[in-house]
């Protein structure tokens, strides 16, 4: 028999690849024969690189970049096994793990690492990128990330702005005269389970502005701010972000991708899988097992173990889900695409034990899952 692992991570407990770990050690535990494919996954959020990286078997490259609030912090690039593809993670330079609750303020924070990076890449000769949209702590439009590759943004008196999305509203030029030639020789493939427009009230600003630190009067600042900017970019170059799929992505860094980069958006978990050659691994499995920390109506919308459950479904294979919790509400809607749904959490584990023992709570529940599979098989 062999099973396919793919979980994405549970978030304040496992990553993908603990998650990953998890699964596979009490499945060889079960039976040491079953051979057992780790293909830990992502979205296009947070362990989208790691994921990738992983599963080709390529490598992480670190340097010295700033974090949004523009202090030196070391970050990464991936490089798959290719060695052609460079992959960057926006939450790598710009994440809102890089701070505290205390220091997000999406007034200030910038993307101006996220575009270092780039720069390092292209140094090295890479031309062919996926970006990863989640996890970000900035709602600057992606200007950050632009002028770190030479564009400026200049106010009433040619003067450049302030870094942060509380400066947009006194831009009045965009001077790309000086942005890095290389990007028009790259390709830029965008992995984002986000939809949302730059601005209005499905947009940037508002959706994710709150928890990015922005109380209600800044989230209406930063929407017309980033609604100023997008004017800006259609005057520029006749694109029109305000209400562009996905443009609100990672605080409007999508829609600068969109406009500057040429970026292919599309979403994270079919970039990823696409990557990592997932569809290949199908063939020859007898079950894949996949999950995340919380599965409700939004797993429908893109995430992970939803995308997997496409693909498996499409080659006609079973599919468990996995996850710390399941809503009961949701339960009738996630059915029809899972052979069978598990949740971690439940009459004999509460949230708390499935979030402090997450490690052991997910094999005991993996061994239950793989053993009714066989006995039914």
């Amino acid at each position: 028999m062999k099973i396919i692992i793919a979980p994405d991570s549970f978030k304040g407990s496992l990553s993908a690849l603990e998650a990953a770990e998890a699964m596979a050690e009490v499945i060889r535990e079960l039976d040491y024969q079953i051979d057992v494919v780790p293909l830990p996954a992502a979205d296009g959020g947070e362990g989208t690189m790691l994921a990738m990286v992983r599963a080709t078997s390529g490598k992480l490259v670190e340097h010295q970049v700033e974090d949004p609030l523009g202090r030196n912090v070391s970050a990464c690039y991936g490089v798959l096994g290719d060695g052609q593809t460079c992959v960057i993670e926006i939450a790598e330079a710009s994440g809102l793990m890089l701070l505290t609750e205390d220091e997000r303020d999406p007034l200030i924070t910038s993307s101006f690492g996220t575009g270092q990076l780039i720069g390092h890449a292209l140094d090295a000769g890479f031309r062919k990128f996926i970006v990863g949209l989640g996890g970000s702590a900035t709602n600057d439009g992606g200007t950050g990330m632009l002028e770190a590759l030479g564009m400026k943004f200049l106010d009433s008196a040619g003067r450049h702005l302030a870094r942060g999305g509380g400066s947009l509203g006194e831009l009045v030029e965009i001077d790309g005269s000086g942005f890095d030639r290389r990007i028009e020789e790259s390709t830029f493939l965008i992995a984002s389970d986000v939809e949302n427009p730059f601005v209005g009230y499905q947009g940037a600003s508002a959706i994710f502005g709150p928890q990015k630190g922005a109380t209600p009067e800044m989230v209406q600042q930063l929407d017309v701010n980033l609604r100023n900017f997008a004017d800006k970019i259609e005057q520029l170059t006749g694109l029109a972000l305000h209400n562009k799929q996905g443009a609100g992505a990672a605080g409007g860094a999508g829609g600068a991708l969109q406009a500057f980069f040429l970026g292919d958006m599309r979403r994270g978990i079919d970039v990823v899988l696409n990557a990592i050659g997932f569809e290949s691994y199908l063939e020859t499995a007898d079950l894949i097992i996949t999950g995340e920390g919380k599965s409700d109506s939004q797993t429908l919308s893109g995430k992970t173990p939803f995308g997997i459950a496409e693909v498996a479904k499409r080659a006609g294979k079973p599919v468990i889900l996995i996850s710390g919790m399941v809503d009961s509400e949701s339960k009738d809607l996630l059915e029809p695409y899972f052979s069978e749904i598990y949740s971690i959490v439940g009459a004999e584990v509460s949230v708390e034990q499935a979030m402090s023992d997450a490690y052991e709570q997910l094999k005991v529940k993996t061994q239950i899952a793989v053993k009714t599979f066989m006995e039914k098989s």
